[in-house]
């Protein structure tokens, strides 16, 4: 609130005030028809990113006299958990995952960083074509110049022992071998058949970063905490391995719990150098989390630096 009170002008006709105890904020997945809000509340796309969803505000006055609760605040809690229970299942947790592999930071999170750092060309909250706003002078010069040296990513951190998933593997492909003979090794483009495999990737260009869904994250975590066994395994021989790997992936949350805190520092152990500055603590129950890091340190600006599918850090 008090970020925002530096934008209002002095002679602006505007009132702003914290309605944080009297309006409550909700997220739903699985629906992208936002038109219709039920009596009481206001709803609409969130315009930073589709994986975000729908973001709902309860603010009708009905709601507080049809509802038992404590506070004005639980009140309208428990109106919207009602409303909502025979239609979307609870999922407490879901947003933090969902905004954090995204890459979209909030709060004090892009507290003394620039916009395009921040990402925000990316999200709908910048318009390089009017003004005046504050900052726009360096937003607009870093935009012309199109250098970018620091950008917030999402970082998912897994043991050394894992095995490396793929999405890790065929970027790390792409950056060392380059993209026409990254392709050649991913997808195996030679001969007859490959001939054929070139014209249904014609037009496709790999991500020298690996893309990772929700769902692929959620596979990884699980298996990191041992939630998936083998169907080829023994039922005996599985539990025990399922427990050991219960027991390893608790103590990695734990120990990641409690190095990643922001403005920790990410160090390459190859060279000692810093490449980047966590942001966020780790979603509830994963490894992902928010950092600022240095995009010539992950392959983005050319140099002689390499992405690694087994960087240490």
């Amino acid at each position: 609130f008090a970020h925002l009170k530096q934008h209002k002008l002095r002679r602006s006709k505007i009132k702003l005030a914290d309605k944080t105890d009297e309006i409550t904020s909700h997220v739903v997945y699985g629906t992208l028809n936002a038109e219709g809000a039920p009596q009481g509340y206001l709803a609409g796309m969130d315009p930073r990113h589709p994986s975000l969803g729908m973001r709902i505000l309860s603010v009708g006055q009905d709601i507080l006299n049809t509802t038992e609760g404590e506070s004005e605040r639980a009140k309208r809690q428990m109106h919207f958990e009602t409303l909502l229970n025979n239609f979307f299942p609870s999922a407490p947790g879901t947003y933090s995952v969902l905004r954090k592999l995204a890459g979209i930071a909030e709060g004090t999170e892009i507290a003394t960083r620039t916009a395009l750092e921040c990402n925000q060309d990316f999200l709908n909250a910048i318009s390089f074509s009017k003004g005046c706003y504050l900052g726009q002078e360096l937003t607009a010069r870093s935009q012309f110049t199109g250098v970018v040296r620091k950008r917030i990513v999402p970082v998912m951190i897994v043991d050394t022992e894992m095995e490396v998933p793929k999405p890790w593997v065929m970027a790390s492909m792409i950056q060392e071998l380059g993209t026409d003979e990254g392709m050649d090794k991913i997808f195996g483009l030679t001969g007859e058949d490959g001939e054929k495999k070139k014209l249904a990737l014609k037009g496709y260009i790999p991500p020298p970063l690996p893309k990772i869904s929700a769902p692929g994250a959620g596979s990884i975590v699980s298996m990191m905490m041992g939630s998936v066994a083998s169907p080829d395994q023994n039922p005996q021989d599985a539990s025990e391995e399922l427990n050991k790997l219960r027991v390893q992936g608790e103590k990695l949350q734990n120990e990641i719990a409690d190095l990643a805190q922001p403005g920790a520092s990410i160090i390459d152990k190859k060279d000692s150098r810093t490449i980047g500055k966590i942001l966020s603590t780790p979603a509830p129950g994963t490894t992902v989390l928010l950092a600022q890091m240095r995009l010539d340190r992950l392959g983005l600006l050319g140099s002689e630096h390499k992405w690694s599918r087994t960087n240490k850090i």
